[in-house]
């Protein structure tokens, strides 16, 4: 049953679901804005906008924190997240993404765009 049970599981079991909000976070952190489903769109936003928060903190234990978080990434990626975009952030307390729906697609699901304001 799922009474009382928030989380989106997508059809996937815990690790598959983890691999998936890590690949997508490392894609929104490299290009900016990505476009994929409305319910997986939902799901990142706050598994991003806590790597931001730790990244806003430029230490080396944040700095692990990250990596572990986003799954030992490349070290050009760490850099651009810690030099250019949580500086940009430092002022602002969350709401570092924006969803935009886009309707549905094709395939029939429901598209967004998800991007760092």
């Amino acid at each position: 049953m799922q009474h009382r049970n928030k989380i989106r599981t997508f059809g996937r079991d815990r690790d598959e679901r983890k691999a998936l909000l890590r690949g997508l976070s490392l894609s929104l952190i490299e290009r900016g804005k990505i476009v994929t489903t409305l319910a997986k769109a939902k799901e990142l936003r706050p598994y991003v906008e806590k790597v931001i928060t730790a990244a806003k903190i430029d230490t080396v234990a944040s700095r692990r924190k990250v990596m572990s978080n986003l799954g030992e990434p490349k070290d050009t990626l760490v850099k651009k997240l810690f030099a250019d975009i949580a500086p940009k952030y430092k002022e602002r307390n969350g709401g570092y993404t924006r969803i935009v729906k886009m309707g549905r697609s094709l395939a029939g699901r429901d598209e967004a765009l998800i991007e760092l304001v």
